[in-house]
C-alpha cells in the first residue's frame, strides 16, 4: 500500500512539472509561439534572424569598401562574402535585400504559422528597425 501512494506522488508531482515545463516553453495554450507570449523560442528565433541581419549587412559594407557598390544577396554569397544562405531562411523568415550602387535595405519578413512575428530589415546604417 505503501509503496502504491508513493508512485501515485510522484506521478503526481511529475504531471505537475510537466505541466509548468509546457507552459513555460509553449505558451499557456501549448501552441506555437509568438513573440506577443514572451516565449524563450520566439525571442531565441528573431535573435538569430537579427544577427544573420547584421552579417548580411557587414558583408555589404565589405563588399562595397572593396567594389565601390554595394551587391544582391545572391552575388554576395556566390562570390564567397556571404558565409549565410539567405536562401535558406531561418525559422520561418525568408531574407531579401533592395540594392544601389550607393544604398542597401535587407529585409526578413514572416510566413510561418505564427502570427504576430515582425519583420525586420537593416540598411547602410547598420540599424535593424523592426515592423
Amino acid at each position: 500500500m505503501r509503496g502504491i501512494l508513493s508512485f501515485l506522488s510522484l506521478v503526481f508531482v511529475v504531471a505537475i512539472g510537466l505541466m509548468i515545463y509546457r507552459s513555460y516553453f509553449t505558451g499557456p495554450s501549448g501552441g506555437i509561439a509568438t513573440r506577443g507570449t514572451d516565449n524563450p523560442r520566439a525571442a531565441i528565433d528573431i535573435t538569430g534572424v537579427q544577427n544573420d541581419l547584421l552579417a548580411m549587412a557587414q558583408a555589404e559594407r565589405q563588399f562595397q569598401a572593396l567594389n565601390g557598390r554595394y551587391a544582391p544577396l545572391e552575388e554576395l554569397r556566390s562570390n564567397g562574402s556571404l558565409a549565410i544562405d539567405p536562401a535558406r531562411g531561418r525559422q520561418g523568415y525568408t531574407y531579401s535585400s533592395d540594392v544601389s550602387d550607393t544604398r542597401f535595405t535587407i529585409t526578413a519578413r514572416y510566413s510561418g504559422p505564427a502570427t504576430g512575428m515582425p519583420t525586420l530589415s537593416i540598411d547602410e546604417t547598420m540599424q535593424i528597425t523592426e515592423r
